[in-house]
């Protein structure tokens, strides 16, 4: 027999409907009380500065970089100039996962596992939100094209046109106005951070880098309005750059060729001065190098290729190559004795081709073995002759013989504004005592009056003290 069927009790089914609907009502109410209140906190007591994070993430100020001074030959011939390039930039804020784009990147463009681990060093740079870091400089047209037909797998990724240093004349000039090269890490941290937003390059050697303050110029910037995907909506605001100044050099390219010419293949330097002013008009260190391999960042190939050469093409033999000036000094040595009363033009000094130092059995030859018998200081500068020095040398002693050819600018820095001179070395008694701890033997002042011994001078230096002489 079927059971029979409860009857269902609506009123106890409406009580409990209310209560659930109280209670929704009550959770809903509780909601919107806690938005309310949140919005009054955001829109009311935070209205001010939730109004500046929103202008920050709205508006950004994008650095324009300023156009590098250019510099010039005496005659108006261009050394340093600037030319129009397409550099690939990145503004991480746009790509998403930057390690992926990077890598896509790298892919597309058949990049080397080098310039994919220097992608991510500027990218760790110091730099403002939404800032763009320049990747490549001097795209060709082949990888312009790769980026633009990939430009989907891309995002971040933007082609710009920009301005990058070019030498005209390659390695004629690689010496002495030297080339500018990427900031790296270490000059990034000293670097004023506001100066340089923007710029990719800085000088490294030579005038670029001596003179970098005028060259740099003024970096502008454009007040701009971006989407929430970072995408410049409009300019609000726009300052120009401040271009650096242009340099005019006393250095003559025709003069420099001719330098060059002259010393053939030959390893070696050839500085010519004007002895009326000190101007350096040719500076030749060769072999040089070509200083457009540095501009877009060399590869570790090539500057091994550089770095390991037996002709060391790197290493500037004008500012700091230290060399024994020989007879050279021969003429600064006689005005030594002249200046200081010790001999006269017509003061002789007999020779037998040897020369003796009193209670002393070494002889201390002259080049001619034979001897020039009796000569006197236009003589001896004529012969060349070693004893003559041996014996001025003698009488002047060292520490007269220091100061006068320190006097010279033998064994110290004499240039202005060339930062990497070798300081060369004039030797004195105090000198040995401080880094050998002996004393100063007799024998070692005769030899330095033939400029030899302890004595390292540069060809610059040797070039100064000629100047000095010439110009009385």
């Amino acid at each position: 027999m079927p059971q029979p069927i409860p009857l269902k009790d609506h009123e106890k089914e409406k009580h409990l409907v209310n209560r659930r609907l109280l209670a929704c009502a009550a959770l809903v109410m509780s909601l919107v009380a806690v938005l309310v209140g949140r919005l009054y906190v955001l829109q009311v007591l935070q209205h001010d500065q939730q109004s500046a994070v929103s202008e920050n993430n709205r508006v950004h100020v994008l650095p324009i970089p300023p156009e590098r001074g250019l510099i010039f030959d005496r005659n108006g011939v261009v050394l340093a100039d600037n030319k129009p390039s397409f550099n690939l930039t990145m503004t991480r804020e746009r790509a998403g996962d930057s390690t992926r784009v990077l890598d896509s990147l790298a892919q597309i463009l058949g990049l080397s596992e080098d310039d994919r681990h220097q992608f991510d060093k500027d990218l760790r740079r110091g730099r403002k939100p939404f800032e763009p870091v320049t990747l490549l400089v001097g795209l060709s047209e082949e990888q312009i094209a790769l980026i633009a037909v990939n430009q989907f797998r891309l995002p971040g990724l933007d082609v710009e046109p920009q301005f990058i240093r070019e030498y005209p004349l390659a390695e004629h000039f690689a010496h002495s106005v030297g080339y500018v090269g990427r900031i790296n890490e270490k000059e990034a941290k000293t670097l004023d951070s506001t100066a340089y937003r923007g710029t990719q390059s800085i000088g490294k050697t030579g005038i670029e880098r001596f003179y970098e303050n005028e060259l740099h110029g003024q970096v502008g910037y454009e007040e701009v309005e971006t989407n929430a995907q970072g995408r410049v909506m409009r300019v609000l605001n726009h300052h120009d750059p401040v271009p650096g100044k242009d340099i005019v050099l006393s250095l003559d390219a025709h003069l420099q060729q001719a330098a060059e010419k002259a010393l053939g293949d030959r390893r070696g330097a050839v500085v010519v001065l004007d002895p009326a002013n000190g101007d350096v008009l040719a500076m030749v260190s060769n072999p040089a190098f070509d200083p457009n391999l540095f501009v877009k960042g060399i590869s570790y190939k090539q500057y091994s290729a550089l770095r390991d050469s037996i002709d060391r093409p790197l290493f500037n033999r004008v500012l700091r190559g230290l060399y024994a000036p020989g007879s050279t000094v021969k003429p600064e040595v006689a005005i030594a004795g002249l200046d200081s009363g010790v001999i006269t033009p017509g003061s002789r000094v007999f020779d037998p081709g040897y020369y003796e130092l009193p209670n002393y059995d070494h002889k201390y030859r002259n080049w001619n073995r034979s001897g020039d018998g009796w000569v006197d200081m236009y003589s001896a500068i004529m012969r060349s002759n070693d004893t003559y020095f041996y014996d001025l040398a003698h009488k002047l002693g060292i520490d007269r013989l220091h100061d006068y050819m320190a006097a010279f600018g033998l064994g110290q820095k004499v240039s202005l504004d060339m930062f990497e001179e070798a300081p060369g070395l004039m030797p004195s008694q105090a000198w040995k005592r401080a880094t050998r701890r002996q004393a100063w033997f007799p024998g070692e002042t005769l030899i330095l009056g033939i400029g030899q011994g302890y004595m390292q001078v540069t060809p610059l230096q040797l070039a100064q003290a000629t100047s000095l002489l010439a110009s009385k």
